[in-house]
């Protein structure tokens, strides 16, 4: 078992070399697997000196395309010329396989492994180029790609920029992101991602029509696209009458034309602003998550309180007044009673989304209900609920996503590598060390176990077979399996020296 672990520790450091994207390798970082067939083509922002950048890609010896972004872009809904990479001033680490570009939460839980492997300087410029999309892009891109522009992801970034700080503590490094770090939280906090009925955030996608990337890659044997095959699905829906479409958990004509049997442009929001929410796809929203647009996700919300408590200790290491600092304390503890109000069931004893279109929460187990203990704003009660509830979600191979099966990959049986860590942790911080454990155990176990038998780190898993081989079951989404994995790396040397390690000594 030893020598298996030494294996797959050397397996990860060489990946974070096929990983890195450089201006050395513009032509590759440029290709774009979810677009086969179009021409590489880099874009910059008017914002960026361009003969700057030309500067540096003549040194490189690269030809991609360059192009300057519309003055006005980020007041679009959408990009109107043949899209192409955004520009990013250092070395990045993508996720792998399709996804050929720097994205937004994979980014925390790399940095992560980064950190582990002390690649510091790797992992503050994972920092810097996430900052260098605030000030010039507008937010933490999806990722940095022109048909992203329109949405970002779980806000990990306060959180990323004070673990680099703590392993630097270069204390003007950390100043100069603070800018960037306080527009982030404004993107949150303001509408239409703010809800001023609850006080709290939600995911919303500012674009509109057909996600680009999905139209063009994500088909079915029969030549459908995941969007054919939805309004496919709506049309069965109709057809066998109201039972049937009150399992939807929304009103079918908010998405769906019965008439055209044609999806409506909300549909198409909600489905963009799912991919917002990194849970691609899911029932977890109503089916296919596009009411994700109506609800106050534990997750996001969780992410944001963690963000406001960053900020205070960002603030108080830099020195300012205690009333700047307080401004952060006093945001969390309002979110954290905002949360308790509207995200805890004491009937399910569960952490649950909350609609607030319907004023209801949505009674459907999944794992994100773990992110209140990762972030500590959970009361010791509620962190003993969650742990009785544990039996479960746990499987042969770890955590599973969800209790039901939609075909769906982010629902049951599949188990993601950043939820293994969210709950353990956050488990762990609670008391339940024994349990932790034994996730990392079977999550660990389970890629240890694959690794032999394939050679590879994965995208993700089926915790219940212990097994890589999950396309079979995918109906909706992309059914590939990425190999690489950026996130699955991280957070499994994460989890072997947080949580398994951490208990040993």
């Amino acid at each position: 078992m030893e020598t298996s672990l030494v294996t797959i520790e050397n397996y990860i450091e060489k990946t974070w070399q096929t990983l890195t994207r450089t201006t050395a390798d513009l032509v590759e970082a440029a290709s774009d697997p979810k677009l086969e067939g179009e021409a590489p083509l880099l874009y910059i922002a008017p914002t960026q000196d361009r003969s700057q950048v030309e500067e540096s890609l003549k040194e490189a010896g690269k030809s991609v395309e360059l192009r300057v972004l519309p003055a006005d872009i980020l007041s679009q809904p959408n990009f109107p010329g043949p899209h192409g990479l955004l520009y990013l001033p250092h070395s990045y680490i993508v996720p792998g396989g399709r996804f050929n570009e720097m994205y937004g939460w994979d980014s925390y839980f790399i940095n992560l492994g980064l950190l582990i492997q002390d690649r510091v300087d790797e992992a503050r410029k994972m920092v810097e180029n996430h900052l260098y999309q605030v000030r010039h892009y507008g937010c933490v891109l999806n990722a940095n790609r022109t048909y992203y522009l329109t949405r970002s992801q779980p806000p990990f970034l306060a959180t990323m920029v004070r673990d680099v700080y703590r392993r630097t503590r270069d204390l003007r490094w950390l100043g100069e992101a603070f800018e960037g770090l306080e527009s982030t939280y404004r993107f949150w906090m303001t509408e239409p991602h703010l809800t001023p009925e609850t006080g709290l955030s939600r995911y919303i996608d500012l674009g509109s029509g057909p996600a680009p990337e999905v139209l063009a890659s994500e088909r079915d044997e029969e030549g459908l696209t995941h969007y054919q095959r939805i309004a496919k699905e709506y049309g069965r829906v109709v057809t066998e009458g109201p039972e049937t479409e009150a399992c939807l958990g929304y009103d079918i004509d908010l998405f769906y034309d019965r008439g055209s049997m044609a999806l409506k442009p909300l549909f198409y929001i909600g489905d963009r602003s799912m991919r917002e929410s990194g849970f691609d796809p899911s029932d977890r929203f109503g089916r296919f998550n596009v009411d994700v647009i109506h609800y106050n996700p534990v997750d996001l919300n969780s992410l944001l309180y963690l963000f406001e408590q960053d900020m205070a200790e960002i603030s108080q290491e830099l020195g300012f007044p205690e009333s700047q600092v307080s401004r952060w304390t006093q945001a969390a503890d309002s979110r954290r009673v905002a949360m308790q109000t509207y995200l805890w069931n004491s009937r399910s004893e569960m952490f649950e989304d909350y609609n607030f279109l319907t004023q209801k929460r949505r009674a459907y187990p999944f794992a994100t209900a773990y992110f209140p203990l990762w972030t500590g704003w959970a009361t010791q009660q509620q962190a003993d609920s969650l742990a009785a509830h544990l039996k479960d979600f746990l499987k042969p191979g770890g955590l599973v996503t969800s209790l039901n099966v939609s075909g769906n990959q982010w629902d049951k049986p599949f188990g993601w590598a950043p939820l293994q860590l969210v709950a353990a942790e956050g488990l762990q911080k609670y008391g339940y060390e024994a349990e932790a454990k034994e996730i990392a155990k079977r999550f660990l176990g389970m890629v240890e176990s694959e690794y032999q038998r394939t050679g590879t780190i994965l995208e993700k898993y089926d915790v219940e077979a212990r097994s890589s081989s999950v396309s079979d079951d995918i109906q909706f989404g992309y059914s590939s399996n990425e190999v690489g994995f950026g996130w699955t790396n991280g957070v499994y040397l994460a989890l072997k020296e947080r949580i398994l390690d951490r208990q040993s000594q």
